[in-house]
């Protein structure tokens, strides 16, 4: 019995079956057409004129075969050697050259390079460099299809190495369980990078995955354009009807390095002759010729009329003027503009609302406002959370739109992208903030950079139950905003009441970039105020005077509001001008600065660890803009340099609030 392998290597048979000779030469053709700007890049990386280059020579019948056979509405995620991809989806060659070369034409203006960028005119979906991060984008991008009542699929790449990332496991998992579209591709070519496949999985063979998943596999050999043609083309027929997704393992072989720097010397020179022989684009060229479609003249007349089209785009790429940098144009494309009318609060209709109530007040009435919104997160479907922030949300809107998740952080992150790629906003609670460490990836390298690298806003806000002073101990209480302001293109959201509560959520869930919304618990259902009835929303980067005062200026958020009001409210010898920033990123520096030139001094409090934590920036900040106007130096005060303790009492002795009467008298006595 022959080994996989073996099988592989086993020489190519084609069946036409009832295909056409137009089809037959299309297939070709799209294979040809990568194969030769392949052989042009390998020429011009020898030269020095490309900076780096992934090479997908010798597995071009994956990529043309896939793509050719499912719809042109069908979005398609590919990876580094998947160029035919991009040129059977038409993609203009000169912004694709113009792109490799860093040019400001290219699809990402100079700032990311190769195939890391998305065209949703082409149904492209680009990768980044953390393999399996696009696994649960297609998630996201099947669960619209989905939810809109369309026929379209979703396909995603994945190398064999990919396969054992962690973001593989949940992007599978979400959409067995969620009956999602999505074609899971794995193009198994015998490598991660040097290390080959029997040091990366003991599996015999992917397809076996797809029974733990409880989903279908299907193996083809990777090689065969026709194959691949047909099983893509069968798959793609019948997940449109059952909507359930599948694992489509190719069998295939890189035949150079994993970048064109890396080599090959890793790998035995008869593996390689071996493979050679499997050729795609040899292998039906001659297949074409021996059964009357081609001749040799037709290959060379073909390969001729595409070097020309080749060479003379090249050049008129390179005739491209190159970026000429601008601090503002980099700015101005970090963050979408929002183009949303807020609603002003009506104040003549409230009613008293506790934090948790008048945060699900907002949330509720947002799923109204905006009817394609869809909520997902761990038990907050029937159970409504556990701390009951969606509690009767599947009643009234339905489990499509309130998504219990797998425990799965990473994937559901992605899928929100997906989600909003297809043009709906979509909100992800965290159960605890604590656990967004598991889909930090997402977060920082997908979410945030999207729109920065390719333009495209992305609506995902992501509710971060936060905060100590409830005795859950160190995996239930941290206070990790400082870990989300260091990163451009989030926006970071952190109310203390319960007015600015369903203000900011509001409008974090129309919001065109990715919003951190930080909540604190021990807030949900210890304050109450009145709160307008009807949907309103209130600005990003706008701080609020809490209290005024002549003395002091403490700038604070979340719970530090509340203990520097408990602390005015007994020390009236001490006037405070307390400024609730409302929002870290970004933050309000007109409302501190006036501040401090009032009062000539600063505490910045937070509840946070002091090292490390946003206070830090903001008393940089005052120091470096403010300096004139200071009788003493900015002061900072967070919570001890240790992780949160369970014990009540060490968590009051770890808290800032234990410190901060002291902290203040000493600035006010400076």
């Amino acid at each position: 019995m022959l080994t996989q392998a073996e099988s592989a290597l086993q020489a190519i048979r084609f069946d036409r079956s009832d295909h056409s000779d137009r089809t037959l030469l299309d297939l070709y053709e799209g294979m040809l057409l990568p194969r030769m700007i392949e052989e042009k890049m390998l020429l011009l990386i020898r030269q020095g004129k490309v900076s780096k280059w992934f090479s997908g020579y010798g597995q071009e019948a994956i990529a043309v075969g896939c793509t050719r056979a499912i719809q042109s509405t069908d979005f398609i995620l590919p990876l580094h050697r998947n160029l035919g991809v991009f040129t059977s989806r038409a993609v203009p060659l000169q912004q694709l050259f113009a792109q490799w070369q860093g040019k400001p034409s290219g699809f990402t203006k100079g700032r990311d390079r190769s195939f890391h960028f998305g065209t949703t005119e082409h149904r492209i979906i680009g990768m980044i460099s953390h393999l399996g991060s696009m696994l649960g984008v297609a998630d996201g991008i099947a669960l619209a299809s989905n939810l809109d009542r369309k026929d379209e699929i979703a396909l995603v790449f994945s190398g064999d190495g990919g396969t054992s990332e962690g973001d593989f496991h949940e992007a599978l998992n979400v959409a067995a369980v969620w009956e999602l579209p999505v074609i899971f591709l794995i193009e198994n070519n015998g490598y991660g990078l040097s290390t080959p496949s029997n040091e990366q999985f003991r599996c015999k063979q992917f397809i076996d995955k797809a029974i733990g998943y409880g989903m279908k596999g299907v193996q083809v050999d990777g090689n065969n354009i026709l194959a691949v043609y047909d099983a893509v083309q069968s798959i793609a027929a019948m997940m449109r009807k059952d909507r359930q997704p599948v694992i489509l393992e190719a069998l295939t072989f890189r035949m150079r390095g994993h970048e064109e720097a890396s080599g090959v010397k890793y790998v035995p020179q008869e593996l390689m002759d071996r493979w050679a022989r499997k050729d795609p684009v040899e292998n039906f060229g001659r297949y074409l010729t021996e059964i009357g479609i081609l001749t040799e003249k037709k290959i060379q007349n073909l390969r001729s009329k595409l070097k020309l089209t080749i060479d003379e785009t090249w050049e008129a790429s390179l005739r491209e003027p190159d970026v000429d940098p601008s601090v503002s144009k980099e700015l101005a494309d970090v963050y979408a503009e929002s183009r949303s009318r807020l609603a002003e609060p009506n104040l003549e209709r409230r009613s008293p609302k506790r934090f948790v109530n008048a945060l699900s007040d907002g949330l509720r009435q947002a799923m109204e406002h905006d009817p394609k919104l869809v909520l997902m997160g761990q038990d907050i479907a029937e159970y409504g959370g556990v701390f009951k922030v969606t509690e009767g949300f599947v009643k009234e809107f339905g489990k499509e739109r309130v998504r219990n998740t797998p425990l799965c952080e990473s994937a559901i992150l992605a899928s929100g992208l997906g989600l909003s790629l297809c043009g709906r906003a979509s909100m992800v609670e965290m159960q605890f903030a604590d656990f967004v460490a598991c889909g930090f990836n997402q977060i920082i390298n997908n979410l945030a950079k999207t729109h920065y690298r390719w333009g495209h806003a992305v609506n995902v806000t992501v509710r971060m139950p936060t905060g100590a002073g409830v005795g859950a101990g160190p995996f239930h209480s941290q206070s990790d905003e400082a870990w989300f302001t260091h990163v451009p293109g989030l926006r970071v959201l952190y109310p203390s009441s319960p007015f600015d509560a369903k203000g900011l959520i509001t409008t974090a869930l129309i919001e065109p970039n990715p919003v951190i919304f930080f909540e604190h618990k021990f807030l949900y259902r210890s304050v109450e105020e009145d709160v307008p009835d009807e949907y309103y929303n209130l600005p990003l980067g706008k701080a609020r005077v809490a209290h005024e005062g002549t003395d002091v200026t403490v700038v604070t958020y979340g719970l530090g509001v509340h203990w520097i009001k408990e602390i005015a409210a007994v020390t009236p010898d001490i006037s405070m001008e307390i400024i609730d920033l409302r929002t870290l990123l970004p933050w309000d520096h007109e409302t501190v600065f006036a501040s401090v030139e009032k009062t000539g001094k600063c505490l910045v409090l937070h509840e946070a660890t002091t090292v490390g934590g946003f206070g830090g920036e903001i008393a940089a900040t005052i120091t470096e803009e403010c300096f004139r106007f200071l009788d003493a130096p900015v002061m900072r005060l967070g919570s001890l340099e240790t992780p949160v303790p369970f014990n009540p009492r060490l968590e009051h002795q770890f808290l800032a609030q234990s410190r901060l009467s002291e902290k203040l008298r000493n600035l006010v006595d400076y």
